[in-house]
């Protein structure tokens, strides 16, 4: 019903500018393909413009427009952690542009537009934690993980899954916490000591809690908004965040410099930041917090006030030269030991 309506409210929205247009615009969609899938149904019924949806994970997409940097291909990015988001600003390779919907937005929204130079903006937010599959643990009569801590005990070896830093977002955002939290060379003995238990390391954020809830392993470390739309299908998945301290993803959206569809792509931009189109993270069962303050938020969307957050420092390691470093050590630190 959440979705219908959803749905209906946005195409009540934009009836009136539903025109028949052969216009495009071109993007990467680095959130759920079910979001990604939803969104372009309804754009293209309600406004006429067609949204070709390449998907890819947060590190692939700046991969890719790292390399589409002299012939730009893409016109809008939508989603992925902010981190390459700032890093594709301060290489130039996203455009300066100042929404007028940024004083509808939360703060955290804001100042991702202001720390980019307005080359992006935030459209939400979810928390890092672990998921936890709780018939597995009870037949292999393990604790649930509540801390940074307890993931290097030895009862946990090859029973752990988290993304690869080089291709996922949701990965390098663990590092970036991990190294604020801990200090650097404290953070990189704990990821080797981690190493140790991790029975794979998956391309994509969401390959973890998938594998968790399909009862591949027993314990991911992922964003906590994964976990319900697993449990909805009737997995037995749960999560907790670490008593240390975690971290959290500014997911956001950041228009190509050199765009094709430039009119277009803008117009897109600013309907995914109205409280109607952000509903459709919940209607396609993501669970993130909106960045629009008057978008509802579902039941499912983790309580940050119940949560410890660290105050993490999206400035310094969304920097493209902090992200490469920190990356470049973990390959030579810790993906290079045997496990």
């Amino acid at each position: 019903m959440k979705k219908i309506f959803a749905m209906s409210a946005l195409a009540a929205l934009l009836g009136a500018s539903g025109a028949a247009s052969a216009q495009t615009v071109n993007v990467i969609c680095s959130v759920q393909a079910e979001w990604c899938n939803m969104i372009a149904t309804v754009y293209a019924r309600t406004t006429g413009v067609k949204l070709n949806m390449s998907l890819k994970g947060s590190g692939e997409a700046l991969a890719q427009l790292i390399a589409e940097r002299d012939n730009p291909k893409t016109d809008v990015w939508f989603g992925g952690t902010g981190d390459p988001h700032l890093q594709a600003a301060e290489s130039g390779l996203t455009l300066e542009y100042k929404s007028p919907s940024l004083p509808q937005l939360y703060p955290w929204a804001q100042q991702q537009a202001q720390q980019s130079g307005w080359k992006t903006v935030g459209i939400y937010s979810g928390p890092l934690g672990f998921g936890y599959n709780t018939e597995l643990l009870a037949k292999k009569k393990l604790a649930v993980p509540r801390s940074w801590a307890d993931l290097l005990k030895p009862e946990y070896k090859g029973d752990i899954q988290v993304a690869n830093p080089a291709s996922s977002g949701t990965a390098y955002t663990m590092i970036a916490t991990l190294v604020q939290l801990m200090g650097e060379d404290k953070a990189y003995e704990y990821l080797k000591g981690l190493h140790k238990n991790v029975g794979q390391y998956t391309r994509s954020g969401t390959g973890p809690i998938k594998a968790v809830a399909r009862g591949e392993t027993a314990v991911s470390i992922s964003f906590v908004h994964d976990a319900p739309q697993e449990r909805m299908q009737g997995f037995p998945v749960e999560t907790v965040t670490p008593s240390e301290g975690t971290g959290a993803e500014i997911g956001s959206m950041s228009i190509i410099k050199g765009a094709r569809n430039l009119a277009e792509a803008k117009k897109f931009y600013e309907w995914a930041l109205t409280p109607q189109a952000q509903t459709f993270g919940a209607a396609a069962k993501q669970f993130q917090l909106p960045s629009n303050k008057a978008t509802p938020v579902d039941a499912n969307v983790p309580d940050f006030k119940k949560i410890k957050m660290i105050d993490y420092d999206y400035a310094k390691y969304g920097a493209s030269a902090e992200r490469k470093r920190l990356i470049a050590r973990w390959e030579k630190d810790v993906n290079s030991l045997p496990r």
